[in-house]
C-alpha cells in the first residue's frame, strides 16, 4: 500500500492547482493552498478497523497525510492525545456529555507539535534547508525543535512579551531567535522581509500548505475515539485558526471516505474580547476579518489581530451552522481554576477560553443539555507559569495544623 494518497495542492479561492514535490507557499492570487487526496481510491482499500493495530501517533493516518516517503517522517511520538470525559464540570454546566481533547500531553506541550511534525517532515521531503516563521511562542518552540531533529536550520521571531519558557525552548533548539518589540503581526512583517532577502522557506501560519495537515489529525482522532460517531459540537480556541480549519477538513474527508455519517459537528471559534477579529466578522456577516487594533489578552496564543486564513475559519463556521464567541480574561481565569479544582487538569488559558465559551453557549441555549460536546485544550497550563498566581496558606516552621 502507498504511504500517502496525496494528490495535489489547490487554491480555495481561484482554483489553481500545484504539485506536491516542490517548495510551494501561497497561490499566485495570495490565498493559502490546501492539500487534496485521492479519497476515491483510498476508500476502496482502507477501512477504519485497520487502524487498530497501528502505532498510537498521528502517523497512523499516514495515507491522509502529505509525506510520500516514510523515510522523511520526523516524529517525537506526537498524536493520539486522550479524549477525557469531564463528569464534574459537565454537571456544573448542565451538560450530559462533555469531553476534553487534551493536547497538553503532546511533545512540546501543545497542539503545535502536530503542525510542526507534518510541516517539518514535508519540508525535509521537498529539500528545505532553512525555514523562518513568526510565533506567539508555542509554534516557534515546536517548529524549532522539530527542525533541529530534521537537521533543518530555523529562524524564529516572537513578540517580546511571549512566554519566557517558549523563548527558552526556541533558543535551546539552536534556532536563530529574534525578539520583536511588538505583536506577532510585527514579527510577521520582519519574517516576510527575511524570507525575500535570504531565500528562506516561509513557515508562517498558512504560508506553507502542510501545517494544516498535522492539525487536522485532531479531527481524525476525535472521530476515531468516539467510534466514528460525530459529536454535536466542537469548540476551538482560535487565533490563526489552523486547528479549526484542519478539524473541518478532516471531518469532510472522513465523510467522503464513508467512515462517518450524518451532519458535521457545529464548530465554534472561541476568541478573547481583547482580540476578536473572527467574532466581529462573523457577527457582521463578512467573509474576511479586519485587523484588530491594540489587541491584548492573557491567552497569548489567540492574540492574533488578523489571520491569513480568516475566510477559511468563517467558512467552516458557516458551513456547519457554527458560532463565533469571545470571552473575557476574567472568565478565562475562572474557568481555568474550575477545571483544575473539579477535574484535576491544569489547562492552558486558551483551553480555558474554550471551556468558558461552553458555559456561555450552554447558558444561552445554543448548546443543548443532552448534546455531545468536545472542547479542545490546546496546551499544558504549566507552559504559562505567570498567568495564575494563587495565594497559598502559609505556616511558620513551628505551626501545627489543627483540624
Amino acid at each position: 500500500m502507498k504511504y500517502s494518497y496525496v494528490s495535489h495542492l489547490y487554491c480555495p479561492k481561484c482554483g489553481n492547482t500545484y504539485g506536491t514535490n516542490g517548495q510551494h507557499q501561497l497561490c499566485t492570487c495570495g490565498s493559502p493552498l490546501l492539500v487534496d487526496y485521492d479519497l476515491e481510491k483510498l476508500k476502496k482499500i482502507l477501512a477504519p478497523a485497520e487502524l487498530k493495530s497501528r502505532d498510537s501517533t498521528l502517523w497512523r493516518y499516514h495515507e491522509l497525510l502529505p509525506v510520500e516517503d516514510e523515510s522523511n517522517v520526523v516524529s517525537l511520538g506526537e498524536g493520539m492525545t486522550p479524549l477525557i470525559p469531564l463528569c464534574e464540570i459537565e454537571k456544573d454546566m448542565g451538560l450530559g456529555n462533555l469531553f476534553m481533547k487534551d493536547e497538553g500531553l503532546i511533545p512540546t506541550g501543545t497542539f503545535k507539535a502536530r503542525g510542526a511534525a507534518v510541516g517539518v517532515s514535508k519540508a525535509k521531503e521537498v529539500g528545505v534547508k532553512e525555514l523562518a516563521m513568526p510565533t506567539n511562542g508555542n509554534a516557534g518552540a515546536a517548529w524549532g525543535l522539530y527542525a533541529a531533529r530534521a537537521g533543518i536550520e530555523s529562524t524564529i521571531m516572537m513578540p517580546n512579551d511571549a512566554p519566557k519558557i517558549t523563548r527558552n525552548e526556541v533558543a535551546l533548539s539552536g534556532a536563530n531567535l529574534y525578539v520583536v518589540n511588538g505583536l506577532i503581526s510585527d514579527a510577521g512583517k520582519i519574517v516576510g522581509k527575511a524570507v525575500k532577502d535570504y531565500d528562506l522557506y516561509d513557515a508562517s501560519t498558512l504560508k506553507e500548505p502542510y501545517r494544516i495537515e498535522g492539525k487536522k489529525t485532531m479531527g481524525l482522532e476525535i472521530a476515531e475515539q468516539l467510534n466514528w460517531q460525530m459529536p454535536d459540537v466542537i469548540l476551538y480556541p482560535t487565533g490563526g485558526g489552523v486547528g479549526l480549519i484542519g478539524i473541518y477538513k478532516a471531518l469532510k474527508e472522513l465523510k467522503t471516505l464513508g467512515w462517518v455519517k450524518g451532519k458535521l459537528p457545529r464548530l465554534a471559534a472561541v476568541q478573547s474580547t481583547g482580540c476578536a477579529p473572527i467574532v466581529k466578522a462573523w457577527e457582521e456577516g463578512r467573509r474576511e476579518s479586519e485587523f484588530w487594533q491594540n489587541s491584548e489578552t492573557l491567552a497569548f496564543g489567540i492574540n492574533v489581530p488578523k489571520a491569513l486564513g480568516d475566510f477559511l475559519v468563517l467558512d467552516a463556521i458557516d458551513h456547519t451552522d457554527g458560532f463565533a464567541i469571545a470571552v473575557d480574561d476574567e472568565s478565562i481565569i475562572q474557568e481555568q481554576t474550575k477545571v483544575a479544582r473539579m477535574e484535576g487538569s491544569f489547562i492552558c488559558p486558551e483551553g480555558a477560553a474554550a471551556f468558558a465559551a461552553v458555559r456561555r453557549l450552554r447558558e444561552n441555549g445554543w448548546i443543548g443539555k443532552d448534546e455531545t460536546v468536545v472542547s479542545l485544550n490546546t496546551g499544558a497550563g504549566i507552559k504559562y507559569p505567570d498567568i495564575v498566581q494563587p495565594t497559598p496558606k502559609m505556616l511558620e516552621k513551628d505551626d501545627t495544623i489543627v483540624k
